[in-house]
């Protein structure tokens, strides 16, 4: 039976297996980051304007916060153990380097965000709202670390810095901010963080517009879309340069990567912008092509006849996977366009105070609720689809990183993951939509913070004393 080692198909439903596991995490930590964010500034509004509403927003979110936190935990550790189980090749060669960057995350954003999480969640009345909104900030804050250590391994990967290679082929480390600070880390970072946001803000005025569209003059649901709508006026635009930036920092370190993103196979001056079509590897040229002339050297270079690498460039065995590759990025441009005209009917409709009245934006806003979390699982896949034949980008090979397992073996893991994740996530996904179908209503009730029971041991001075027995 085919080895996962030897590759083949082990070697693929080993890839597909862990693309399946981060696809489904990935989400997760992404609206955290920026849940987290969204609840300081509710709270930081509350505090400075004394409006309640703020506070109502702020505990309707923290409740849906609260699940999602946790989905992101669980859901992270499956992948610690597929690393270990079917990439031994790439754990032995690259842990001196991604073994500190983990643990850098554990020690800074992990423990930062677990010491002040139940602050969080349920110290309001305990400590005050100045140190709980200390709280809040910094289990904000421990989101964004995490999210930088995660980063800064996965840019690193892309563009691999600071390392020498031993004897057996491992890395070892040389120099710790070129590491970190690689030429990919700066795009990926803002670009990911960003995208947190908008997806967020999608989520978040989804919402809002779902319960508008039943109850027009909720002043919470009213203020949740309006805040959305107004990050994603800002923010969209902005993620549209922050790709473009990266996408010439791409042409730079990665231009195998940006050739199969664009669906270029030969290199010429006055590259065409290719709207649709269908890579073909065998036959190297894309079929059924739709193309505008001249505009990818345009987008790509800043220049109309501007020279831009294709696919030809390269020997044939170091071309990545080109259909999820190509239709992945046009996915995610395709997304963000949807979002541009969104932020822009918002706009529009604000500068004619008609934000609230109109139905068919609101309907809308609800469809778009899921395509911020659509558009960062295409993102990824065209990174790392992108990156492919390696791991470590012109370094480790992807077969080089895989262990001696079998094809049954791979299928075997790969089915349990599915329906795991199928039973337990599908459940606490339900629960989070059951939790953002419940109506915010003025007043909202807070997370219950009951004071902890004492299980055994003698009573304390003041707990409550035992009830005398019939005895007494």
């Amino acid at each position: 039976m085919t080895s996962l080692h030897a590759g083949g198909l082990a070697l693929v439903l080993a890839r597909a297996q862990f693309g399946f596991t981060i696809a489904f995490h990935i989400m997760f930590p992404a609206f955290s980051i920026g849940l987290a964010a969204y609840l300081a500034v509710l709270e930081l509004m509350w505090l400075v304007t004394k409006r309640p509403v703020y506070l109502d927003a702020y505990r309707y979110w923290l409740k849906i916060f609260a699940v999602i936190f946790a989905i992101g935990v669980v859901s992270g550790l499956v992948m610690a153990y597929e690393v270990g189980a079917n990439w031994a090749g790439y754990s032995a060669k690259v842990g001196p380097i991604l073994g500190p960057l983990l643990a850098w995350e554990t020690m800074s954003a992990f423990f930062l965000e677990a010491g002040f999480l139940g602050i969080m969640l349920f110290g309001m009345s305990r400590v005050g709202p100045k140190l709980h909104f200390a709280a809040t900030a910094l289990v904000s804050i421990g989101t964004l670390i995490s999210a930088s250590w995660i980063l800064a391994a996965n840019s690193w990967m892309q563009t691999p810095r600071g390392y020498a290679l031993a004897p057996d082929g491992a890395f070892i480390p040389k120099n710790w901010l070129a590491i970190i600070f690689n030429p990919t880390f700066p795009y990926m970072w803002l670009h990911m963080v960003l995208a947190a946001f908008i997806a967020t803000a999608l989520a978040v005025g989804a919402v809002g517009a779902f319960h508008l569209l039943r109850n027009p003059k909720n002043p919470v649901s009213r203020l949740m879309f309006s805040m959305a709508m107004w990050l994603l006026t800002i923010a969209v635009p902005v993620q549209g340069f922050v790709g473009d930036e990266s996408g010439r920092a791409t042409m730079t370190d990665q231009p195998l990567k940006l050739a199969a993103m664009e669906g270029d196979f030969h290199t010429r001056a006055g590259q065409a912008l290719h709207l649709f079509g269908w890579p073909s590897r065998s036959l190297g040229r894309l079929l059924y092509d739709v193309k505008i002339p001249d505009l990818g050297s345009l987008i790509i270079t800043h220049k109309l006849h501007g020279v831009v690498q294709g696919l030809d460039a390269f020997p044939k065995s170091d071309w990545p996977v080109l259909i999820p590759t190509f239709w992945g990025f046009r996915v995610m441009v395709g997304l963000w366009s949807l979002m541009l005209l969104l932020a822009l009917g918002a706009l529009a409709l604000r500068r004619g105070g008609r934000l609230y009245e109109n139905a068919w934006f609101k309907r809308f806003a609800v469809a778009m609720g899921p395509a911020g979390f659509l558009t960062i699982i295409a993102g990824w896949v065209v990174t790392e689809t992108g990156r492919q034949p390696w791991t470590v980008y012109g370094v480790l090979r992807t077969v080089q990183s895989a262990s001696p397992l079998t094809l049954g073996e791979i299928v075997w893991s790969f089915g349990i993951i599915i329906v795991l994740y199928t039973l337990v996530f599908g459940v606490g996904i339900r629960y989070v939509l059951g939790l953002m179908a419940h109506e915010p209503t003025v007043g909202e009730p807070p997370l219950r913070d009951d004071k902890p029971l004492r299980s055994h041991g003698p009573h304390r001075l003041h707990d409550p004393a035992p009830a005398p027995s019939p005895a007494e």
